[in-house]
């Protein structure tokens, strides 16, 4: 059952995180503005398309700098009640250390569960709308695909290679399709180019050669233009680097499996998108912890060192995560070591911090 004190530290929590996020989003948007609105003039872009873009932006930063918020938060309100003396008489009147941070904690979980449903529900639908924007209106090329020598496995026995791919012609050059049994190949398709012909349904090569491999002589089959079908999308063999960041958990899970067997180059990223669904909730905890520990004693600095030494914490957890999240899609570093490392390390710094405040 909760305390008077239990709901009044809850309320501060709660309170306090929800102003500073309703502060800083503001903020946050008119420097967004103040960088990018050249490029919406010269580009002339819609109206209803920019307020659209900041309604996806709100939800993507609030995602992206969730435990700047949160730790800040639970310091500024913590190092107030210290230097009012309030932590001093709660633990005065006989409530252990322990006691006291259980409502810190509560809201913590409070906070956990609508991070994680951000992450799973809102996230995805924003960051969708986020980066079209940005790759349409915002970029003069579009890098967000692999569009050169693309190598895929499109199903147990099927491979194929295209030297470079068009997306909005929907056309790939220098096609081959191997089909393999048992370890051997058995059919080799290969055209100049191929093409999604899309008011007939169906896909256009050009110059197209089909070699059966047989156990004598090979059945060989040329037309200069041959219209077929495929069980593949041409845009599915070189989908978004951010398209796991745009898809519900499910669907995620399902997406991942499909790039592993095709050998996708980015999936070390895809895993760390589904890896932080669940890590980022939990730093909720772990910040929160360090926060009281450090925020609940008395300093003669007062609350400035304490919010200082807070925005230092929690710049060096995001700038952490950045540098393990490079390392882990540029080197053989496995997502989930990179996902979960920083909260290890600032847990095992939480527990010291901990200790030294119950003392």
């Amino acid at each position: 059952m909760l305390t008077l004190i239990d709901r009044y530290i809850i309320k501060k929590y709660l309170s306090t995180f929800t102003v500073l996020f309703i502060m800083f989003i503001p903020i946050a948007i008119m420097v967004d503005v103040s960088d990018k609105v050249d490029k919406f003039l010269e580009r002339k872009v819609p109206f209803d398309a920019i307020v659209g873009y900041y309604l996806d932006f709100t939800v993507y930063f609030a995602n992206l700098l969730f435990p700047i918020f949160l730790f800040i938060s639970v310091i500024w309100f913590t190092s107030k009640m210290a230097n009012n003396t309030e932590v001093v008489a709660m633990l005065s009147s006989g409530i252990s250390f322990s006691r006291f941070l259980r409502p810190f904690m509560i809201s913590a979980g409070i906070i956990a569960a609508f991070g994680f449903f951000m992450s799973v529900i809102l996230v995805p639908i924003s960051s969708r709308g986020f980066y079209e924007f940005k790759y349409k209106w915002l970029k003069r090329k579009d890098t967000s695909r692999e569009t050169v020598n693309l190598y895929k496995q499109i199903s147990p026995n099927d491979f194929i290679y295209s030297s470079s791919f068009d997306l909005e012609k929907k056309r790939a050059n220098r096609f081959t399709l191997e089909h393999f049994e048992d370890n051997e190949l058995k059919i080799k398709l290969t055209a100049s180019n191929i093409t999604w012909i899309e008011e007939d349904s169906l896909y256009r090569l050009r110059r197209y050669t089909k070699r059966i491999i047989g156990p004598g002589d090979d059945i060989i089959e040329r037309k200069r233009e041959h219209d077929t079908i495929f069980n593949f999308d041409l845009e599915d063999l070189t989908p978004n680097n951010y398209t796991a960041e745009t898809l519900s958990y499910t669907a995620l899970n399902k997406f991942i499996k499909q790039e592993t067997m095709r050998g996708s180059s980015n999936i070390n990223r895809y895993l760390m998108v589904k890896y932080k669904k669940w890590s980022l909730p939990f730093s909720a905890f772990v910040l929160t912890v360090i926060a009281v520990a450090v925020s609940s004693i008395k300093r003669r600095g007062g609350m400035g060192v304490n919010l200082a030494f807070g925005i230092i914490i929690a710049f060096t957890f995001i700038f952490l995560d950045k540098i393990l999240g490079v390392l882990a899609q540029k080197s053989g570093m496995e997502p989930i070591v990179a996902v979960w490392l920083p909260n290890i390390m600032f847990g095992i710094l939480a527990i010291y911090l901990l200790n030294n405040a119950k003392r």
